[in-house]
């Protein structure tokens, strides 16, 4: 049987996983998810970690395609990129219908 390649889209849905990877990520995404947008320096404040780390997330996900970025030097601004997050749902959702099966590894 020959080799498949990867389709685009499973590339793209293990990107957005890896970019969802780490619990501070997650953090970021539901913070700007309940606002319009945020200050890297306002975000400094609430969440537990230093600004450079933060500034290593926030680039994951800006690199993933999850938030942009809009730079007023001396601020950065941040919110959900919607395009690529409604990408990411629609992606995941199905995803995870297609491995549903219930029956799978149950040894009789």
């Amino acid at each position: 049987m020959p080799k498949k390649e990867l389709t685009a889209d499973q590339e793209q849905l293990a990107r957005f996983a890896k970019a969802l990877g780490h619990p501070i990520r997650i953090a970021i995404l539901e913070m700007l998810a309940n606002q319009s947008c945020c200050y890297h320096g306002d975000m400094s404040e609430v969440l537990p970690i230093a600004k450079s780390t933060l500034s290593q997330h926030l680039n994951e996900l800006k690199d993933a395609g999850l938030i942009q970025g809009t730079i007023t030097l001396p601020t950065v601004k941040y919110c959900i990129n919607k395009e690529n997050w409604n990408k990411a749902k629609g992606l995941f959702s199905t995803f995870f219908i297609e491995i549903r099966n219930e029956d799978n590894c149950n040894a009789k």
